[in-house]
This record gives structure tokens, sequence and C-alpha cells, in this order.
């Protein structure tokens, strides 16, 4: 089986390369466009109180990156590896830099995060997100204590409500905005051949947006495309019951990792205790 791997482009384009060295015949088809703010003041006067903030939280690797392209002595560009780092100094001392998951924890240390500023989730948790970043941050007092949330144009605020609810103050910024897929004509030949037969193509979602983004420009093929014969690997649990109210006939959870997904494509019918992997 083919797999499409749906992630904004710098990030796709390293994971069909890792994907391919292990013998997968992945493709990317970006079906989600992150793009950075065309006002990135916000931004620029968060860094000028980052000291004020307990903890910094990013909910992505984009949120990292364009962050820190918004930093004092940064190029002010996002390239495919990320943002190299810059002359901001050193990360704040006495401020904690959280991260909801592999993915940004490696993100933050390629821009200079020490180690030791870092609040992330276990290896071992089911799922990388705000829930499992809260176990780790639940015991700690936050009476008082303020919280900065790096996020895109939007997002969800059910850690911010857990943060409030103990006494923390939390504020948003803006680093990114989601934008609809821009296809170019490689990109309508691999969905035409994924629509055509999907028996011989497995999805790869790492978020809800790229799957409506495709069912958006599924609805608009002629003919219209249907999703009971096509198949879905997907990063979290939120994403695979989107994919599954979208009409995708088989869906499953495979960890966020190369090894994991091309483990799941070798063996698919085998049974397996869901993993979470670095």
């Amino acid at each position: 089986m083919k797999l499409i791997v749906t992630r904004p482009l710098g990030q796709a384009a390293p994971w069909v390369t890792r994907l391919q060295a292990v013998g997968v015949e992945a493709q990317a088809l970006p079906l989600m466009h992150i793009e950075p703010l065309g006002d990135t003041a916000a931004v620029r006067q968060a860094w000028a109180r980052m000291s004020a903030y307990t903890l910094v939280m990013f909910v992505s690797a984009n949120a990292v990156q364009h962050f820190f392209a918004a930093a004092p002595g940064a190029p002010g560009v996002v390239g495919a590896a990320g943002v190299p780092p810059c002359e901001h100094g050193p990360w704040p001392a006495g401020v904690f830099a959280g991260s909801t998951g592999p993915g940004t924890t490696a993100a933050l240390l390629a821009v200079g995060v020490p180690r030791a500023a870092l609040v992330e989730p276990p290896p071992e948790a089911m799922n990388f997100d705000s829930e499992s970043l809260w176990e780790e941050l639940q015991s700690r007092p936050w009476s008082g204590k303020r919280v900065l949330v790096v996020r895109g144009e939007d997002g969800r605020d059910w850690l911010a409500g857990e943060l409030r609810a103990r006494g923390a103050e939390v504020d948003f910024v803006a680093a990114y905005r989601r934008c609809p897929p821009q296809l170019d004509g490689a990109g309508r030949v691999l969905l035409d051949q994924a629509l055509a037969d999907p028996e011989g193509h497995v999805w790869h979602f790492s978020s809800s947006e790229a799957v409506g983004y495709l069912c958006q420009m599924g609805s608009l093929h002629r003919p219209p495309a249907r999703w009971a014969r096509s198949q879905a690997l997907a990063s979290h649990p939120r994403i695979a019951q989107t994919a599954r109210d979208a009409g995708f006939g088989s869906v499953h959870e495979v960890a966020p990792s190369v090894d994991a997904v091309a483990d799941w494509l070798a063996n698919p019918g085998a049974p397996r205790k869901m993993q979470r992997l670095p």
C-alpha cells in the first residue's frame, strides 16, 4: 500500500524521506498550509515579557517555529527544518517550556531551549496532547502564576481552563495561522490516484483539520469522493474519530513515529498495544 503523508509541507518532506529509507512507499500531499501572521507585534510583545511567566506552553512544533521566528535577532523565516538558534539569548531562568509531545520537544531543543526547562508528557503516555501535559503540571502550585499559551489563531482552551481553575492567569498569543491546502499539479494527480484506488492507498493524518480539508476537496471531485473504502492512520483519538465521522471505512490509531507507521504498514492486521514512541 502507498502511504500519503498529509502533514504541512515543511514537516511532510522529512517524514517521507525517513519512511522511504525504511522501505515505505510514501508520498507527501500536504492537506494544511501553515503560514506566519502578517503582524507579529503580539509575539514580539510576548517575548518582551517572557520572564513574567512561570510556564510558556507550546501546542505544536509549528507554534515553536513561528514564535521563535519572531524572537529578537531571529531571521524571521521558518524553513523546512525549522528555525535555527537565534540571538534571543538564553531561555529565561525560572520559566518552564511546556510541550505536548516529542515533535514539539524536538523543536524546542532545536531552537536552544534547555532540556532542564522542559515539561512534557512521559514517553509512555497513551496520547500526546494537553491532557497528558496536564498530568505533569497539575501537582504544581498555580495560584497567582502566569502562563502563556503559544498556538495558532484558534485552538482548544481545555488546558487554560484547568490552569485558571487552580488560580493561574493565562494569556494566549497566536504565532501562525492554518490555511487550506495549496495543491500543485503533482498533488492533484496524487489525489486523483488515491480516490481512484482507495484500497491501494493509506492516508496518514496528524490533524483533524487535514481530514476536513480533504473531505472538502473530495466533495468537489468528479465523481465526488466516497470514503467507505478508504483507509486512514491517525496519530490521536480525536483525529481518528474525525476520520470515522467523515466516513472512512478503516481507521487505526498509530503512534506518531516513523517506526510505528512502518510497522503497521508491514503488518496491518497484527494485534498491537498502542504505544507512544519519541
